[in-house]
């Protein structure tokens, strides 16, 4: 209960102090058409990994340590490409997610970070119950539907 409280607070300070905020979310499916999807301690649902960019942070590098201490997985700066851009102002009017994709990873049997509660690979064509709405739109977009502009 504390965790969940101290992330509401943190989340709100950011977003109150800062005109905008930038983050990053990040897809990755495997050979079997399985995607990595993570489950965090704060927020209901089933999300892609990823994260806020610190100030002095390049989106690239948010990225990779987001996959990283999210699920696990270990990505190299030439194996990530940036896919989409999104506004997310239903959450908050300065709100803005770039969506990179990882084309190939090793993976760490390191600890994930505090606020993951689940991480894992599940099909695309049977996610766990309770995958957002986001999620569920960005893997119709990278299966050709068209790209929305809003998370």
């Amino acid at each position: 209960m504390i965790k969940v409280l101290r992330n509401l607070v943190f989340h709100n300070w950011f977003r109150l102090t800062r005109g905008a905020t930038l983050g990053v979310r990040i897809l990755a499916i495997d050979q079997a058409r399985r995607v990595c999807l993570v489950r965090h301690t704060y927020i209901e649902g089933w999300h892609l990994p990823g994260g806020g960019v610190e100030r002095g942070e390049h989106t690239l590098e948010a990225a990779i340590k987001e996959v990283g201490e999210e699920a696990g997985l270990i990505v190299a700066p030439e194996n990530m490409s940036l896919v989409s851009i999104h506004t997310n102002f239903a959450a908050f009017k300065g709100d803005h997610v770039l969506l990179y994709r990882a084309h190939a990873w090793g993976e760490s049997p390191t600890d994930r970070a505090h606020e993951i509660a689940e991480h894992g690979f599940f099909p695309i064509d049977d996610l766990p119950e309770g995958t957002t709405r986001a999620t569920r739109q960005r893997l119709a977009e990278a299966d050709g539907s068209p790209i929305s502009l809003t998370w």
